[in-house]
């Protein structure tokens, strides 16, 4: 479930229902006592937080649920029509995990939740080991044979995806989409070129990445 606290109706039933469209619980709040009263009964998943809001500000919303023990690691991105590098840096430095000013599209705003959410389950994840593969979400280190495999960002977000999804088949576009975002306007061949790299790179360990031909790629049984 994503909370979405924002005085503005147009634009809390635009996020709402786009949220929705794409497969995502969502709940909107016009006033914080509104989002309090739904807190005690269940806990979101993600919020999105407006900063101007009637009541109480979003700022001190922000700091009060980073007080919480059960809110402490709530992952948190403000939505503000503040843009200024002032306004920026103290919503991050008071616990926000990420800062969209307005307006913004509505596809950026899906691509960011989606990014937030997966590395938030990411680094609840201790570690995945499969033969002489292992990978530590939580430090960053990918090790074949107990060796150190230094990869580019995007190497590691797939190999990441893929043993997320051991066992699935995950189709280019799948990839594409979760990997580099809605912004991506290249060929699909690129995943094909990374899935390349990626293996010289994991040496043994690459024969691990299973080609499915016409479908796509999987890891894992």
């Amino acid at each position: 479930m994503i909370y979405l606290v924002e005085d503005d109706e147009s634009i809390r039933e635009l996020v709402t229902y786009t949220l929705k469209s794409q497969g995502m619980d969502a709940m909107g709040f016009e006033r914080p006592s509104l989002f309090w009263k739904e807190m005690k009964k269940e806990l979101p998943s993600l919020l999105l937080l407006d900063i101007m809001l009637p009541e109480e500000d979003g700022l001190s919303i922000l700091k009060k649920l980073r007080i919480r023990p059960d809110t402490r690691k709530l992952p948190i991105i403000m939505l503000t029509a503040r843009g200024s590098e002032y306004d920026t840096v103290v919503g991050l430095d008071s616990g926000a995990d990420d800062y969209i000013p307005k307006p913004f599209r509505m596809m950026e705003l899906i691509s960011r939740i989606k990014a937030l959410l997966r590395r938030t389950e990411e680094d609840g994840v201790q570690e995945y080991q499969i033969e002489n593969l292992y990978v530590c979400p939580s430090k960053h280190t990918v090790t074949v044979d107990s060796k150190p495999i230094s990869l580019t960002l995007k190497e590691y977000e797939l190999l990441c995806l893929l043993l997320k999804n051991s066992g699935i088949v995950l189709s280019r576009t799948q990839l594409l989409n979760q990997i580099w975002g809605y912004e991506f306007d290249g060929e699909s061949r690129t995943v094909d070129v990374h899935i390349r790299t990626l293996r010289q790179k994991l040496g043994s360990a690459g024969e691990l990445i299973e080609t499915v031909r016409g479908l796509g790629y999987k890891m894992g049984k």
